[in-house]
Order: structure tokens, then sequence, then C-alpha cells
């Protein structure tokens, strides 16, 4: 007879290092379970194939998640030169080959022309959907469909390593950016082709891998072992500035009344009383901070 779970309220963040092979999804159930949390949710998808940083998001801290899909990421990608597959990377079928003549050289001299804001086509084998239905799904029943180009921003590009005919690069990048698409622009510039062979996501906005845990790792640990795995809230957070307010400020903020920010003060900030996140604000056209969202007390 199976045990009724007892599902808790459980507040953090979780730095996971996802593994190959598994969904963002099934990663975000299998830790929801393992903390018994009540609520969760991650912060912008892995594709089965890479690994690396998956923020996930218990609690008050789903109230933030969404900020995080707007920030920009780092990647590793390994990039196999000479070969094109259908999906942009080692999953799919090999469409095409070419002999691989590039140097080192003309692949440095490659990387200014995809750094900075590029045009990209989003891929069939993705998650966007057309009239309700998942690109993917079309494309494993043979059926293309014209994509407009995207603009998405390349910070930094940089070759960590060439053993040609395999590349090994570090992307930092704007949201919605597709390494796989990277992979094959850069291999139709150098004219032979190319395809992801290898993708590990090292940081998502503030957010960093060092220090993630793997779903083995929390399988392991006892039960408060895990929770001290657990990141405070503000930690998605850190990266707006901070204001404290007083015990009548808390009253006003947390009714969802304004308070008076302090000078200089404009955007977004994270509010405070007595080192206890209220929420956040935003300062408004009246010069107020205004309740933005609040941490339930």
């Amino acid at each position: 007879m199976s045990v009724k779970r007892t599902w808790k309220q459980v507040d953090g963040v979780l730095l996971l290092d996802k593994s190959e092979g598994m969904t963002s999804n099934a990663a975000l159930q299998k830790a929801r379970r393992l903390f018994s949390a009540a609520k969760g949710g991650h912060t912008g998808t892995l594709d089965p194939m890479a690994t690396g940083l998956l923020p996930l998001c218990f609690g008050e801290a789903t109230k933030f998640s969404a900020d995080l899909l707007e920030a920009d990421k780092t990647y590793e990608a390994r990039v196999l030169l000479g070969s094109c597959t259908d999906t942009g990377d080692r999953e799919g079928q090999v469409m095409r080959t070419a002999p691989v003549s590039c140097t080192e050289t003309d692949v440095l001299a490659m990387l200014p022309r995809f750094t900075g804001t590029i045009l990209q086509v989003p891929p069939m084998y993705s998650a966007l959907k057309r009239e309700g239905r998942p690109l993917h799904e079309l494309a494993r029943q043979g059926v293309e469909v014209e994509r407009q180009a995207r603009p998405v921003t390349l910070h930094a590009l940089e070759l960590l390593a060439c053993d040609l005919p395999l590349l090994r690069l570090r992307v930092r990048c704007s949201k919605g950016t597709y390494i796989r698409v990277l992979a094959e622009d850069l291999g139709q510039a150098l004219g032979c082709g190319a395809h992801l062979v290898a993708l590990r996501r090292t940081q998502v906005g503030p957010l960093r891998l060092e220090g993630a845990v793997t779903l083995a790792e929390l399988e392991s640990l006892e039960e408060n072992q895990r929770l001290s795995r657990l990141r405070p809230v503000d930690s998605l957070l850190s990266t707006l500035p901070a204001i404290q307010v007083d015990p009548a400020g808390e009253a006003r903020f947390s009714h969802g009344n304004p308070v008076q920010p302090p000078a200089g003060l404009q955007g977004v900030a994270r509010v405070y009383v007595e080192q206890r996140l209220l929420g956040v604000g935003e300062v408004k056209d009246d010069g107020k901070l205004w309740p933005r969202r609040l941490i339930a007390q």
C-alpha cells in the first residue's frame, strides 16, 4: 500500500546541476519530491542533452523565478565541425558532411561575426509553438514551417580549446539564444557545417554552477542536510539595490501601500525590515516605492 505524501511549505532556491538525459521538468519534479515541497518551478529549460545549472525555486521563491527567465546565461559548448544533423546536435541524424579545411586562426577570425546582437532563426526542434503545437512535434512528422529570424545578443564568445574538428566555446548570451543554431551558423560560415555535441550551462543571471548539487547527491542526504542546500529567496534578487524600512514602513508596504524610497533610488529594489525580506518594490512616477511582489509573512 502506497504512503500518501505530505507536502510542506518549503521556501528557497536550489542550484541543481542537471544530469544528461533528463528533462528540466523531470528534474524539478524529482527534486520537489525529495523536499516534499508543495510548490516548485524552474527558471528556464535545459534540453535533455544539456547539463549544468538549473535553478529551482520552491514556495515563495517561485514569485521571482520569472526574473531569471529574462537573465543572461553562460554556457560551455563543444561543437564538431564537418557534419550537420537534422536537429543541430548529436541526437539527430547526420544529413551531410564536408571536409574541415579551416585552421584555428580561421575560427578565431570568425567569432567576432557572431558577437553582439545577431539574428537567429529558431530551430524546428524547439519548444516554440505554431498554432498551439510545439515545433518539435511538427519536425518529427517531417513538417517544416517558416520561422522568423529573431534578434539575440552574444555578449561574449570565446574559443576555449581547438582540437579540429572539435571546438570548445564559452558563450555568454541573452535569453532566447539557441546554442545549437550558433553551432550550425558558425559551421556554415567556416564552409564545413557543424553541430553541437555537448552543452553545459554554468551561469544564470547572478547564479553560478559552483556549489550546485546533483540529484544523486541530494538523494544521499538526510532531510536537514537537504534543506541546508537551499539558498534564501533573495538570492534571486542580488543584483537589485536593497533598502530597509522601519516597522511602520513594513505595515504600509505589506498592505500594498507605497513607502518613501531613499533619495536617488529609481526602478526596482528589494525591501527589508530588520534583515527580513518583505518583497520587491518599484519607484513609480510619483517618486514613491510601490509594492510589486510581496513575500507571504
